[in-house]
C-alpha cells in the first residue's frame, strides 16, 4: 500500500509539474513582446527629443536663423543621399547652391522665386558636371532629384513658416506627420496582418497606415484646439493632408533607398538612421500644408 501511495504521489507530482511550468511559460510569454515594446518606444522617444527640440528652436526663430538651420539640415540630407548614390558621382556643390538659393528665395521671395531658383540651378549644375570627372547624366539626375526632393520641401517649410499663424501651423504639421508616423509603427506591429507595398518596404502594413493616418487626423485636431484662430473643418483639411501625404513621403524615400540597396540614410541618429530617414515624412507633408493654409489665408 505504501508503494502504491508512494507511486500514486509520484505521478500526481509529475501531473502537477507540467502544469505549472505551462502557467509560467504563459505568464512570461505575453511579457517579452510588452517589454520589447516598452524599450522601442524609450528608444524612439529618446532619439527624438533632441530633434524636437531643434525643430521647436528653430520654427520659434524663424527668419535667418530657421533658413540656416534649415539648409545645415538639407545639406545633410543631400550628402545621405549622394553617398547612396555615389557611383553615379552626383555634383555636391551644384546641390548645395541650389538649396542654398531655394531657401532663401523662400525666405525674402515667395513661390514665383523658389522656382526661378531651381530653374536657375539647372544650368549651374551642368556647368559644374561638366567640369567634374565622371559625371555624366546619373550623376545630374540624382543632384536634380536632391534638389527638387529636399530643396522644394525645405523651401515650403519656409514660406509655411511666413505665413499668418506659421508658428502654430508648423507645430501641428510636425506634430501629426510624427505622431502619424509612430502610430503607423507601433499599429502595424499590434495589428500588422496585410503588406502594404512588399516590394519597397517589407514591413509596412494595410493596417499600421490606417491607424497611423487615424493618429495623424487626430492630433493635428488636438493641438489645434489650443490654438482659438483655428476652425475645427481647418484643421481637419490640414490633418488629413498629412495624413495622405506623410505615408507617401516614406514610402518614397524608402524606394529611393531600396535602389541603393541600403537599409538606411545614414547614421546621424544612430540605429534610428540618419536625417533623410527622420524627415522623409515632413518633406512631403510641409509641401501639402503650405497649398492648404495658403488656400486658408
Amino acid at each position: 500500500m505504501r508503494g502504491s501511495g508512494g507511486g500514486h504521489a509520484r505521478r500526481m507530482s509529475g501531473r502537477a509539474r507540467p502544469r505549472r511550468s505551462r502557467e509560467e511559460h504563459e505568464e512570461q510569454q505575453p511579457r517579452e513582446p510588452r517589454e520589447r515594446g516598452r524599450s522601442e518606444l524609450a528608444a524612439r522617444v529618446l532619439a527624438a527629443v533632441p530633434a524636437i527640440a531643434l525643430a521647436l528652436f528653430l520654427v520659434i526663430e524663424g527668419g535667418l536663423v530657421l533658413t540656416a538651420g534649415l539648409l545645415v539640415l538639407g545639406g545633410i540630407c543631400m550628402h545621405e543621399l549622394f553617398s547612396m548614390y555615389e557611383r553615379a558621382h552626383p555634383v555636391r556643390l551644384a546641390g548645395l547652391i541650389g538649396l542654398a538659393g531655394m531657401l532663401l528665395a523662400a525666405q525674402y521671395g515667395g513661390p514665383r522665386y523658389v522656382l526661378l531658383a531651381a530653374v536657375a540651378s539647372t544650368p549651374i549644375l551642368f556647368l559644374l558636371a561638366v567640369r567634374q570627372p565622371r559625371t555624366g547624366t546619373a550623376g545630374i539626375a540624382i543632384t536634380m532629384l536632391a534638389l527638387w526632393w529636399i530643396g522644394f520641401g525645405f523651401a515650403h517649410a519656409v514660406m509655411l513658416r511666413g505665413l499668418p499663424h506659421g508658428i502654430g501651423v508648423v507645430i501641428d504639421v510636425l506634430v501629426g506627420t510624427f505622431v502619424g508616423d509612430t502610430g503607423a509603427y507601433f499599429g502595424g506591429r499590434l495589428f500588422g496582418r496585410r503588406p502594404l507595398a512588399p516590394e519597397i518596404s517589407p514591413n509596412k502594413t494595410v493596417e499600421g497606415l490606417v491607424i497611423g493616418m487615424i493618429c495623424a487626423v487626430a492630433s493635428v485636431w488636438l493641438a489645434s484646439r489650443y490654438q482659438n484662430w483655428m476652425p475645427v473643418s481647418h484643421a481637419v483639411v490640414l490633418g488629413v493632408g498629412v495624413a495622405v501625404l506623410g505615408p507617401i513621403g516614406d514610402l518614397f524615400e524608402s524606394y529611393v533607398k531600396r535602389q541603393a540597396g541600403t537599409k538606411d540614410a545614414g547614421k546621424l541618429f544612430g540605429a534610428h538612421g540618419g536625417a533623410l530617414d527622420r524627415l522623409d515624412a515632413v518633406l512631403f507633408t510641409a509641401v501639402v500644408a503650405y497649398y492648404i493654409w495658403s488656400a486658408y489665408t
